[in-house]
């Protein structure tokens, strides 16, 4: 099996393309100095985000297609979560020169089969060496043609309804199940290694009026917090309204409180957001709270704050 050190960046690139397909409205992909990519609306919705080996995953946890699969949803439910359907993906891929061609084409490969999900596909990026391997995807995308403009974070109304779209808490929940040594709850690991974003619910909810919208990739509370802070209010969420069925199990066994990975665990990549309270909520939408006037928490549950919940990079 070669390594990447063997082929070369421009044999790895030559396979790189071989392996992606070209989706829709790309007119230039891989292998020139830029891509072209046509959008029907004139505006691009844009957004990044990196994975570093033994920060975001682990290689002894997750193979390299589920790595790929795990990275593509980050950026996808980004684009999702404005009311967007993504286009393009651009990667950038840094590996020490050892690491096996074979495993560079695995993660390619779900990068490429979550994209497709959505409809979308990777025109270009960079590779290049580094000590350990880190990927860094910037996706494109334009906002659905079922709505006339993003949803933000900062218009969310007192007297909205609080939903959520999705479930929170497994990612949390398989990443102590694989940091523990354990081999309980295989579909709670699954998730934690290939999150499963409802994009779709996402757009329909934005479509249906919604106030303000979120991907939750730092906990239930975190984004939530980010919405009111951005929207300049509180949002007082009912913690018994949460499903935590696919939870209790593992948090039994492992002596865990499951409302802790619930709200506080990130990497699920559901969406939660606001809508009018007139409006009726997709299926499958489950109301969890109500927005009130700013007080002296972003984030309330019977009149307690919920703060330090959720994942902050730079945090001790």
């Amino acid at each position: 099996m070669s390594s990447l050190g063997e082929v070369g960046e421009f044999g790895l690139i030559a396979a790189i393309a071989l392996a992606t397909r070209v989706g829709a409205g790309v007119e230039i992909g891989i292998g020139d100095d830029a891509a072209l990519v046509a959008v029907s609306s004139g505006k691009v919705l844009i957004t990044t985000d990196m994975a570093v080996e033994g920060v975001h995953f682990r290689t002894d946890w997750s193979s390299a297609y589920e790595i790929g699969r795990k990275c593509a949803a980050a950026n996808l439910a980004d684009i999702a979560a404005m009311g967007g359907v993504t286009r393009a993906l651009v990667v950038a891929f840094a590996a020490p020169p050892q690491l096996s061609t074979e495993w560079a084409l695995q993660l390619t490969q779900g990068i490429n089969d979550e994209c497709a999900v959505e409809g979308a596909s990777v025109v270009g990026g960079d590779t290049v060496r580094g000590e350990i391997i880190t990927i860094s995807i910037t996706a494109i995308g334009e906002v659905s043609p079922a709505i006339s403009a993003p949803v933000t974070r900062t218009g969310a109304q007192v007297g909205d309804i609080v939903y959520l779209l999705g479930q929170t808490g497994a990612s949390a929940a398989g990443l102590e199940i694989l940091s523990r040594g354990l081999g309980i709850a295989p579909g709670l690991i699954a998730l934690h290694k290939v999150p499963k974003p409802p994009y779709e619910s996402a757009r329909e909810f934005a479509a249906l009026g919604a106030t303000s919208l979120c991907d939750v990739s730092d906990g239930l509370v975190a984004d939530l917090g980010h919405i009111a802070d951005a929207s300049g209010v509180t949002i007082d969420i009912d913690v018994d309204a949460l499903d935590i069925s696919e939870l209790f199990a593992a948090a039994h066994e492992l002596e865990v409180d499951p409302f802790e990975w619930a709200l506080g665990g990130g990497e699920d990549h559901a969406f939660t957001g606001t809508l009018p309270p007139q409006a009726v909520p997709p299926a499958g939408a489950r109301a969890i709270g109500i927005v009130c006037p700013r007080g002296e928490g972003a984030v309330v549950s019977a009149g307690i704050a919920l703060g330090h919940l959720g994942h902050d990079h730079f945090s001790a």
